[in-house]
């Protein structure tokens, strides 16, 4: 089992959703890229963070 948390930043607002482009640790690739949030949870926010819990 692996848990990872993944790191975001607000990119841009789309008609019904915002755009975060992941943050990677330094010197490793993205896990994920480009994550889409519907517009009505996200709101103003200009950072998430998603946990990523890998089962073996």
């Amino acid at each position: 089992m692996s848990v990872k948390k993944v790191k975001f930043e607000y990119e841009k607002a789309t008609k019904n959703s915002v755009r975060f482009k992941e943050v990677p640790e330094e010197g490793s690739a993205p896990i994920v890229g480009t994550l889409y949030v519907q517009k009505w949870y996200a709101g103003e926010t200009k950072t998430i963070e998603i946990t990523i819990d890998k089962k073996d």
